[in-house]
């Protein structure tokens, strides 16, 4: 799969671990990792301090990650062990739609493989508590995904909409959750929006100013 805005943004935005002590190492898991764009760009924002890995039901993505520096391994989410203090993930957003004829491409496009209910269930299970999981999601999919996440004790913590253009519906969210078991409300939900394009169509100011460590 091609480098994507959809990844850019996800690497750029997600919240860094918030693991104080020098004698813990925090670990990051990136579900679906593709090229290993996501876990590369999360190797660059938080190593040495971060321990990065990443999955991928496709062994030629995973291999490819792999020459790209990131320790992946061909595997399913459903089946993966493991305890982790992020985990992030562009996820297959296709539902009941025509398929791409290209395997690779449909694997990493649809659903099927990787549900959203399936995703928020073992994410919350290979979280530590207080640990947290960032998404980039078509905008259609927040509230069924905020609604799955807060049954697996995942509570909303930041979400970002996305525009192409203001002028436009918004196309993606970003969503930031925390593991809580025992939540009592004391996070405030940050809220805000995201507008890729200028008025001459190059990219915003906001949109350079959260990528400008990633893009020439």
């Amino acid at each position: 799969m091609k480098v994507g805005t959809d990844g850019v943004l996800l690497g750029a935005w997600t919240p860094a671990p918030d693991v104080q002590s020098d004698n813990v190492q925090c670990t990051i898991l990136d579900v679906g990792t593709g090229s290993g764009l996501i876990a590369r760009m999360l190797m660059q924002r938080c190593r040495p301090e971060a321990e990065v890995e990443g999955i991928d039901i496709d062994e030629a993505a995973a291999e490819q990650a792999r020459e790209n520096g990131v320790k992946a391994y061909c595997a399913k989410l459903q089946e993966w062990p493991g305890t982790y203090d992020l985990i992030v993930s562009n996820p297959p957003y296709f539902q009941n739609s025509l398929k791409n004829p290209d395997k690779g491409r449909q694997t990493a496009r649809h659903t099927d493989t990787l549900s959203y209910a399936e995703l928020i269930h073992h994410s919350a299970r290979l979280l530590k508590e207080n640990g947290q999981l960032a998404l980039i999601l078509p905008a259609k999919a927040e509230n069924e995904v905020r609604q799955l996440a807060a049954a697996e004790n995942l509570f909303l913590t930041r979400v970002t909409r996305v525009y192409s253009k203001e002028s436009k519906p918004a196309r993606r969210v970003l969503l930031a959750f925390r593991k809580c078991t025992m939540y009592n409300g004391q996070w405030t939900i940050v809220e805000d929006t995201l507008v890729l394009e200028d008025e001459k169509g190059g990219r915003s100011a906001a949109y350079s100013e959260l990528c400008r460590e990633f893009y020439l």
